[in-house]
């Protein structure tokens, strides 16, 4: 288990903004399985791109800061029974579908299907859920008190043949879709082909900027016709994931931290369909590893939970004071 101070991890952190030289915003770092053969592994942009964001812009560096405190704040708060439940928040979502052939026009059928996912994922009632290992029961998030109702699907038409991790699909200007209020609406954009990407989102530093949201190449949108071995709608939950401030499992960095002191230090990513259970070793201490939790790289059908430490997360960022409040529906 692992828990840095957060004074620590910033200056750690601004100072590789500072030093680093980041010129390809896809997850193809050493930190990252390379794809091999014609196997498909999960491909997450999100981290990446947050680094060239932070890297580029003092504003958003200082929200990065803020958040990150008030988060450490709401943890303490809770530990102190400061922080009282206030009910379950619902996140309006609004799907913006951009699509060339009839495959990347996905269904309302689909949407709905993928809102489903999301919903029963969030709230521990997901139908894998009694696969998590006796080890793990104790720490297990249960109900994250966060679900998802559909407001509105925007479709559109594009000659497009893939798409990068720009937030082309973002912007009617450069042939993709404007959000809508993204303050108050969670925004997902379906997109066709962007190569190992199978998705990527923003974090709440970006609350309410123009390129807010979640995007998902369609093949790994929902469930029905969507791509084996990532056609369980986990890719949307694991995106959500990031949108709420919860960061990869494995921290991004060898036996890194992802600031959630309940997920065992793990080496790197795992992907595939382990065998429960996996050992790792950091700093010479070998642990058993949650690589069924929904921020890890497996499969669809290997990730089926999030852990009491990341519901405390997400619950922060959403809460009445928190970076995304203006999403909540009273």
């Amino acid at each position: 288990m692992k828990k840095l101070l957060f004074g620590a991890l910033m200056l750690s952190f601004l100072s590789a903004c500072n030093s680093d030289n980041i010129s390809n915003q896809t997850e193809g770092s050493e930190n990252t399985p390379a794809i091999s053969g014609t196997a498909l592994q999960r491909g997450c942009a999100s981290e990446e791109i947050r680094k060239v964001a932070l890297k580029n812009s003092s504003e958003l560096r200082q929200k990065y800061s803020e958040i990150e405190a008030k988060t450490e704040r709401f943890e303490n708060d809770m530990k102190l029974g400061k922080v009282l439940s206030d009910g379950t928040v619902e996140i309006p979502v609004v799907v913006n579908v951009l699509y060339r052939t009839t495959a990347e026009n996905v269904s309302d059928a689909r949407i709905a299907e993928q809102i489903a996912v999301l919903n029963a994922d969030y709230a521990g009632t997901n139908t894998d859920v009694s696969k998590i290992p006796s080890e793990f029961q104790g720490v297990k998030a249960g109900d994250v008190k966060v679900r998802f109702r559909l407001a509105n699907v925007v479709r559109k038409s594009t000659t497009k043949t893939s798409w990068g991790t720009n937030d082309a699909m973002k912007k009617a200007s450069t042939g993709g879709i404007d959000a809508t209020s993204p303050s108050n609406y969670l925004n997902i954009w379906t997109v066709g082909n962007m190569g190992q990407v199978l998705g990527y989102a923003t974090f709440p530093e970006s609350s309410g900027l123009w390129n807010d949201g979640v995007v998902i190449a369609a093949p790994y949108f929902g469930k029905t016709g969507a791509s084996s071995p990532f056609n369980l709608g986990r890719t949307a939950t694991h995106e959500v994931g990031h949108y709420l401030n919860l960061r990869h499992i494995w921290g991004d960095a060898n036996c890194g931290n992802d600031l959630v002191s309940d997920t065992p230090t793990q080496t790197t990513a795992n992907t595939g369909k382990p065998s429960y259970p996996l050992y790792n070793t950091c700093s010479g201490v070998q642990r058993s590893v949650m690589f069924m939790n929904y921020m890890d790289y497996v499969d669809d059908a290997a990730m089926f939970m999030f852990s009491a430490g990341q519901k405390t997360r997400m619950q922060s960022v959403v809460a009445s004071n928190g970076a995304r409040s203006g999403l909540r529906l009273y």
